[in-house]
């Protein structure tokens, strides 16, 4: 394990060296120069093209609308059954008991079915809301803003497409998370992909490949959480410090970047819980205030919503955005912010709601099921309408390399949408700034999470592997701070999109078992009503 473990460490040593090296270029550009190569290079890897559209997308979104139509459209039947769970309407369904006490149901003993609901360690509203809080965040304020900066209005609808579709593959993939779960005997939960592939393969008859595939996974997490759940956050939290103080300068970003590894740091290996907390109550908090902000100048600009509405339908099949090229243009471009935003089809959440407190696996993935919904369909379009409404007045341009120029100025990500929001509310680069900054720190304490559970899948459970990787996860803070958007960004977008290769193997291998236990489910809900 230690030869593993300093293998890793020897292939970041460049990036530990850097801070040395002062010369004229200052320490950002250094930084991103020696980033940018590995970034461009796994990129490369993972978006391979079939027929010029890179393949993970075909996968991804081939995949939901598989499970959508395999399933009857559980995003639509299930919707509001999803949200009664949540709202503990059907709690009394995990502590019931069948009136056939001697007999098995679906293979399992009575009592053992209700020794089950004991596992875990949170409620299904719990499990929900810490999955959300590594999905809503900066890529529904800066990813949003990538899409349209991109693809155009458009880009809007294909995320809005992709969500909906999504909700179907994470309830498969969360459904599995709790299946297949660990439970040690303090009844700390481990769950997720690299789980279920490797345990649900290996009753399937196929150990070796479970087993390569699971390992697979949980290095793509692990660079996941670097990436997407850590770099690009700090990036974004970046980006809107410097353009709210003005800072500018050579280093200006790896200093930004210093004080939220120790923030971070603080939090994740000194273990403050009293900090957490805090975290937990203010970050739903500022959603809600942003969300009620995004509603503010929607309504103020309600004369302007059928036409925001009208040119994102448009823009979907005859984009005009410079670069776009296509209706399959401005599609990727869509498709790979939704992804990105709600990771469905990735894994990830699946860690998260497997720790839920439910002897039925199939009830927390229709919990799963909201998340895309909550986190694209509502909060990303809510976004995207503040930014075409903005636009109405000619701000930018859509479309080029992502970055626009507003008013002789260049404004990139999470950026562009704090220019949208200053147009209508004052003062609300403060507040946009302090809501990125907590998405960020909130994103990377629940990514930290996930790729720590895939560190410990890799290197076992000691103090020492779980120290490595949180010291490797905070270097990754002040990479992200530094790095260019490009490159941070392609590499996230790499590292995310790689876990839907290994994920998706276990889904297609295990969605009977899904089929199962959904059947289940529904019949101890109905079973419940009845006698009611």
């Amino acid at each position: 394990m230690q030869k593993r473990i300093l293998s890793l460490i020897t292939l970041l040593i460049p990036f530990f060296t850097l801070a040395q090296e002062a010369t004229e270029k200052g320490i950002d550009q250094k930084i991103d120069e020696a980033f940018r190569p590995i970034s461009n290079a796994i990129s490369d890897v993972v978006f391979f093209p079939i027929y010029g559209t890179p393949f993970v997308l075909i996968l991804l979104v081939g995949s939901a609308l598989f499970f959508t139509l395999y399933f009857g459209f559980p995003n639509i039947r299930y919707f509001f059954t999803s949200i009664n769970i949540v709202r503990g309407k059907y709690d009394e369904v995990d502590h019931h008991e069948s009136g056939d006490s001697d007999l098995a149901i679906d293979g399992d003993i009575v009592d053992t079915i209700e020794d089950e609901s004991r596992d875990g360690e949170v409620t299904h509203f719990q499990a929900l809301a810490t999955a959300v809080s590594g999905t809503v965040g900066n890529g529904n304020i800066a990813g949003v803003a990538l899409a349209i900066a991109l693809g155009g209005p458009g880009a809007t609808f294909w995320m809005v497409v992709c969500g909906l579709l999504g909700m179907s593959t994470k309830f498969v993939e969360c459904t599995l998370g709790v299946e297949y779960r660990d439970v040690d005997e303090d009844g700390t939960v481990h769950g997720g992909p690299m789980y279920y592939i490797s345990k649900g393969l290996k009753d399937k008859g196929f150990k070796v490949l479970g087993k390569v595939a699971a390992v697979l996974f949980a290095i793509f997490c692990i660079g996941g959480s670097f990436g997407g759940g850590n770099a690009a956050q700090s990036n974004q939290a970046t980006i809107v410090i410097k353009d709210l103080l003005g800072m500018e300068g050579s280093s200006a970003g790896a200093v930004i970047g210093i004080v939220l590894a120790i923030v971070v740091g603080i939090i994740i290996i000194g273990g403050i819980k009293r900090i957490a907390q805090v975290t937990e109550k203010v970050v739903p908090f500022m959603a809600v205030l942003y969300l009620v902000a995004c509603l503010y100048i929607i309504l103020s600009n309600f004369t302007l919503i059928d036409d925001a509405i009208s040119l994102i339908f448009t823009e979907a099949f005859n984009p005009t955005a410079i670069g776009v090229g296509s209706v399959i243009g401005v599609l990727l471009v869509g498709f790979k912010r939704a992804a990105f935003s709600n990771e469905a089809g990735a894994g990830s959440a699946s860690i998260a709601h497997s720790a839920v407190k439910t002897k039925y696996s199939a009830s927390e993935g229709l919990v799963a099921l909201l998340e895309p919904f909550i986190d694209t369909v509502v909060i990303c379009t809510m976004t995207a309408l503040v930014i075409i409404i903005f636009n109405f007045g000619g701000a930018f341009e859509y479309g080029g390399a992502g970055h626009v120029m507003i008013d002789g100025v260049s404004y990139e990500g999470a950026g562009i949408t704090s220019k949208a929001f200053a147009q209508y509310i004052p003062y609300s680069n403060v507040f946009l700034t302090v809501a990125v900054v907590l998405f960020a720190v909130s994103t990377m304490i629940s990514w930290s999470y996930y790729g720590l559970q895939s560190w410990k899948f890799l290197f076992g459970k000691g103090k020492a592997a779980d120290l490595t990787y949180k010291f490797l996860f905070l270097i990754f803070v002040v990479i992200g701070a530094a790095a260019s958007m490009q490159s941070i960004w392609d590499f996230s977008d790499a590292m995310i999109f790689a876990m839907v290769f290994p994920n998706m193997i276990g889904l297609y291998f295990l969605f009977p078992v899904v089929k199962k236990q959904l059947k289940r489910y529904l019949a101890a809900i109905k079973e419940v009503e009845v006698k009611a």
